[in-house]
């Protein structure tokens, strides 16, 4: 009876990172226009380009899928979807409520996540003067996850991450456009409460910042 030898750690970190290489590339092709919706992905046109196996590349495609953003189909391979607004709004809503009570839980904030907070922050206004979504989007992603995780809410932050929150956000900060230094702005504001140790102001101040972000996208989707 043969043994299946287990694939080294080393190995699966670096599949890991070059999966989400991947996926981010594609992700940026999708959102700048360079994949129509409806053009097919080919697996191993996509791992020669980036000199990888197919499996990471599968991987970064079910992870699409699980966002909408491709669809795979028996016989016609993937291809990429068109974007679909109310599933965006959905985990949008969800965030809203879930991060409300994260905020209300996260205090009273230790220093270390005060300064984590406040890094982030600062990335953030950087970005957006410099209207960079990509790096806007992967900085108030932290921002929010470090609320989230300083509720002690295991379940919470499960769920969080589970909303593949990353790629969505990236989508929502295309949708602002040119507000992302107002957006940033906002961010000051919850910050400040947490520092006070104001749990329910903070999360006030956060849903109605998502609350604001999903009248945006809504609005973005009617045009």
């Amino acid at each position: 009876m043969s043994v299946e030898t287990p694939v080294p750690v080393v190995a699966l970190i670096q599949r890991s990172c070059m999966r989400d290489k991947i996926r981010d590339v594609i992700v940026t092709r999708i959102l700048d226009g360079s994949y129509a919706a409806g053009e097919r992905l080919i697996e191993l046109s996509l791992a020669r380009e980036f000199n990888v196996s197919q499996a990471p590349v599968r991987e970064a495609l079910r992870e699409l899928e699980a966002l909408g953003l491709v669809q795979s189909e028996r016989y016609r391979g993937t291809r990429v979807r068109k974007a679909d607004t109310r599933e965006l709004m959905e985990a949008y809503e969800m965030r809203a409520v879930l991060e409300e009570r994260a905020a209300q839980l996260a205090v009273p904030c230790p220093p270390q996540a005060l300064a984590d907070l406040h890094e982030s922050l600062q990335k953030m206004h950087t970005a957006a003067v410099a209207s960079d979504a990509a790096v806007y989007a992967r900085e108030a992603i932290r921002f929010h996850r470090r609320i989230v995780e300083q509720s002690g809410n295991r379940l919470f932050l499960h769920t969080w991450d589970t909303l593949h929150l990353e790629v969505r956000a990236r989508i929502a900060a295309l949708h602002v456009g040119g507000e992302l230094l107002s957006y940033a702005q906002a961010h000051e504001v919850v910050l400040q409460a947490l520092t006070e140790g104001d749990g329910e102001r903070a999360g006030r101040l956060l849903r109605e910042l998502l609350t604001r972000l999903l009248a945006a996208i809504a609005d973005m989707a009617a045009d």
